[in-house]
């Protein structure tokens, strides 16, 4: 018996089911006569809310670092930088006495509507997984647990209670799973968090299938399963369906639920002390760790700077950046004064300190002259006197720089937004200003995609600055003055107009059900696939220099899932000052069994350059960069056949394409049965060495019963070519009297060798 079964043995029944869910707001429940000590969390994920009251959710949290919110951190596409940032997320979680912090975030941004996509990273669940791996091993590497979430199929605030997101098992298993899959399987979080919703009509608190098949035991998760706060229906069914932390506490009459179904056989014992096992093992992992002391306050604010300026994407840019000591600067908007760095509901954090936009540009800005104006205000309404006022200012400058922060009412946890656009007053103030002054700058604090076709084609350049954390004033400063050369790219794409985005159609649902119609094609997916033009793709983003992109090679033209491969290429920086340029691998497959996206982003690598360097980039693929997930196999699978390995600059800028050929290593099972197609069975390896020599038969019998082709006694047309895709039951009834034996029973015969073969 092992030590903690041992600890659980001792334990009454009441004291395990109390475990099984929260003392307060933020610990987990304490058993003191057999030395159990509390668990504390503490919302995250880009920094530390540390409330002073355990009991308390709303009140105002103890100061810590305000790191940039995923959108951000996604854009810098540095994983090393990511965690490094989770590595100081530690250090104060371990100042602040913190156990766990509840983050990343790893769900898809199916819509840019969705009011919490500043948490998320990417529309992508390759660049996603790989983002909120590197923050966990950033944390968990100084001894401080993680909460992935939210597990699964949580992309909208609209009804997230209760929806029930409504999604074919493919596009589950390749969109919405994979980034908690990766992270799972490679950073080994200590906790994950199941999210409110439904999911095909089950809540996740409850969903066997998700925590239990999938999590637990297909991807070999070890941690606990704990509910998004107020998730949880039914305490039984909870527990049943694999969720074994129930918060926030405390929860009396849940506890007693689960004594009640114990006492009763409703509750098989065993459940219950798998999951007291599984929050045992994390409250005795935390308390390896000591807590308390200080943590570096500027050093930190640093490490926010640095991010911010790495994430930040520059859009678009005529030569005006980065600024030089004009005489005349205006600088205008609200947020240059009062900072927008950060997002809405539980993840907002009460900063150390912050850096004022304004404050921070006249400390670049050596010798030259800045004025202000406010250009917009708090609320909705439209004030033509701000704008004279600007306009005023922008006419004598040599440039204007507006500071255009999405407000909170439009954008924020707990409510989903009703379009991309800025506010009224916003729109027509930069329209206003860069029609007088074509040196306009524009910086963007939101995060989330915005339309800009009324104004962009006005404005010099265009900075996205996303919801930066505290330090993101600076890193504003930085990267428009040149100290920062931008290499943030986008991990999301910004399209035209809302009617262009691929869940436009089934957005957000209604009467308790949302449809994910769009399936597989969501972001660039979906924009490849209808060649819709967008405003600024997946990848895109600046420089201040140039990159080329030479002698592309792969590690083999021929090689097997299983060994993967290794794309290569020179990449030089071109131009005059040192960058960093982020190379990216998108797989193509030219011919597959079931359809597949144009292109699918598998491989990516940050590379710094000084002028005239090159570096040689190198990015390992593997069997999942040319795997798809069968539904009828019930696995991912490959195919034998050509793959195009697409070197790219962004989704829209391909660079390299070089072809290799797979060769599949899979020995899948026969999965024909009595209503699979002809087509199917000729496809089939195994269905074509027992069918084959009856298909020419059909052929010549199919056109002696219904004719061929435009002649007399025809139907009209190509009868195999329809033939081929009703199933050969079917086919066989409308020939049944020239065959010896019944169509089902003849059907019959060829599965049974078919399935014999195996």
């Amino acid at each position: 018996m092992t030590e903690l079964q041992s600890l659980i043995a001792k334990m009454t029944l009441e004291e395990k089911a109390a475990l099984c869910t929260g003392a307060s707001a933020w610990t987990a429940t304490p058993v003191e006569r057999l030395g159990i000590p509390e668990l504390t969390c503490s919302d995250g994920p880009h920094g530390v809310r540390r409330v002073p009251d355990v009991n308390s959710i709303t009140v105002e949290s103890l100061p810590a670092t305000c790191f940039p919110t995923a959108s951000c951190s996604a854009s810098t596409w540095d994983l090393d930088l990511v965690q490094k940032m989770g590595e100081a997320l530690a250090e104060e979680c371990i100042a602040l006495n913190v156990d766990v912090v509840l983050g990343p975030g790893a769900n898809m941004k199916r819509s840019p509507l969705g009011g919490r996509n500043f948490e998320y990273y990417s529309e992508d669940p390759y660049l996603a997984g790989e983002m909120a791996a590197s923050l966990i091993r950033g944390v968990q590497g100084k001894g401080v647990g993680t909460s992935l979430k939210h597990y699964a199929a949580n992309n909208q605030e609209f009804q997230r209670f209760t929806i029930s997101a409504d999604v074919d098992e493919r596009t589950l298993r390749e969109i919405y799973l994979p980034a908690f899959e990766k992270a799972v399987k490679e950073a080994r979080p200590w906790t994950v968090m199941c999210s409110y919703n439904k999911v095909n009509g089950t809540f996740a608190s409850e969903h066997h299938y998700l925590l239990t098949d999938i999590l637990k035991k297909e991807w070999g998760f070890e941690g606990l399963v704990v509910s998004d706060w107020g998730a949880v229906r039914d305490r039984v069914a909870a527990l049943k369906g694999g969720l074994d932390w129930e918060m926030p506490g405390p929860q009396d009459r849940h506890v007693q639920a689960v004594v009640d179904a114990v006492r009763s056989g409703e509750l098989d014992e065993s459940v219950l002390d798998e999951a007291v096992r599984r929050i045992l093992r994390i409250v005795f992992k935390a308390k390896e760790t000591p807590k308390g002391g200080k943590f570096d306050v500027d050093a930190h604010h640093e490490l926010a700077r640095k991010v911010a300026a790495e994430g930040m994407v520059l859009l678009k840019n005529n030569g005006l950046l980065p600024l030089k000591n004009q005489q005349h600067i205006a600088v205008i908007g609200r947020s240059a004064e009062t900072a927008h760095f950060q997002g809405g509901g539980s993840s907002h954090i009460n900063p150390t300190k912050v850096a004022v936009p304004f404050k921070e540009l006249k400390e670049r800005a050596v010798g030259a002259e800045l004025s202000y104006a406010e250009g917009y205000p708090t609320d909705n309404s439209y004030r033509p006197g701000m704008i004279d006022q600007a306009v005023g200012l922008a006419r004598s400058a040599d440039v204007a720089v507006l500071y255009i922060a999405l407000p909170s009412f439009k954008e924020s946890e707990g409510y989903d937004r009703n379009d991309l656009d800025l506010t009224g007053q916003q729109v027509a103030l930069i329209k206003a200003v860069s029609k007088v002054q074509p040196n306009t700058v524009v910086v963007l604090n939101n995060g989330a995609p915005v339309a800009m076709g009324e104004w962009i084609d006005g404005v010099a350049a265009v900075l996205e600055g996303w919801m930066m954390g505290q330090a993101g004033g600076a890193a504003i400063a930085d990267v428009l003055y040149g100290k920062v050369n931008p290499s943030g790219k986008l991990a999301e794409t910004f399209p035209h107009k809302l009617a262009d985005t691929p869940a436009h159609l089934n957005w957000p649902g209604g009467a308790g059900q949302v449809r994910y119609g769009e399936g597989l094609f969501i972001g660039y997916r979906y924009y490849d696939m209808k060649e819709i033009p967008v405003l600024f793709p997946f990848g895109h983003g600046l420089s201040y220099t140039t990159f080329a992109y030479s002698n592309p090679r792969v590690s083999a033209k021929t090689f097997k899932d299983i060994d993967g491969l290794t794309v290569t290429v020179d990449v030089t920086n071109t131009g005059g000052v040192g960058g960093k340029e982020i190379v990216q691998v998108y797989v193509h497959d030219q011919k597959s069994g079931l359809v597949r996206p144009e292109k699918e982003l598998k491989g990516f690598a940050k590379v710094a350059l000084e002028p005239g360097e090159t570096k040689s980039v190198s990015i390992p693929l593997d069997f999942r960069a040319f795997a798809y997930y069968h539904p009828k196999y019930k696995q991912w699978i490959t195919e034998d056949g050509e793959f195009d390995i697409l070197i790219a600059a962004s989704a829209d800028d391909i660079r390299q394409v070089l072809t290799v050929n797979l060769e599949s290593t899979l020995s899948l099972p026969c999965i024909l049965d009595k209503e699979s197609t002809i087509r199917e069975w000729m496809d089939d390896r195994r269905g074509k060495v027992v069918f084959g020599p009856y298909y020419e038969q059909i052929q010549i019998q199919s056109r002696q019963t219904f004719g061929g082709g435009e002649g007399e006694g025809s139907i009209g047309v190509d009868v195999m070519e329809m033939m081929n895709d009703m199933p050969l039951v079917s086919v066989l009834m409308f020939m049944a009297s020239a065959l010896p034996v019944h169509p089902e029973d003849m059907v019959a015969g060829l599965l049974k060798q078919v399935h014999g073969m195996e």
